[in-house]
């Protein structure tokens, strides 16, 4: 007599299919974190070597540098990298320790909203900065 055994492991129901979104993250995070070092360490080394240290940036200062492309464009990527690499970081530990499902949604909600509230806000005051501003 035999007996009919299913294999070992053999799936009940199909495998759910995965995609590599954690994969993606994680290089997100090492490739901005890189990034970020360049754009941050060049970042303090202009402003606090090259162009005479913090007292002298003042409301002239930043409307002289945000005249130009390149200063806009370098401080729009600091802006978007450190939000987009501090939110990814943030919404990991949610995950890590977040236990039930409806706070973690909740909080992942929360993050997304204040990240999507500073890039939109940051980025519109790069772009639409006057230097003109009369009192």
């Amino acid at each position: 007599m035999s007996l009919a055994l299913d294999k070992p492991r053999s799936p009940k129901r199909p495998a759910a299919r995965r995609s590599n979104g954690e994969l993606y993250s994680w290089l997100f995070m090492r490739l901005s974190g890189l990034l970020l070092v360049v754009l941050v360490l060049g970042h303090l080394f202009i402003m606090n070597i090259l162009d005479g240290g913090v007292h002298k940036i003042n409301f002239a200062f930043v409307a002289g540098r945000w005249s130009s492309p390149f200063w806009q464009f370098w401080d729009l990527a600091m802006l978007w990298l450190a939000q987009l690499h501090g939110g990814n970081g943030v919404r990991t530990v949610i995950n890590d320790y977040a236990r039930k499902d409806s706070t973690r949604f909740w909080l992942k909600m929360l993050l997304y909203v204040s990240m999507v509230l500073i890039i939109s806000l940051g980025t519109f005051v790069i772009f639409t900065f006057d230097p003109n501003i009369s009192n």
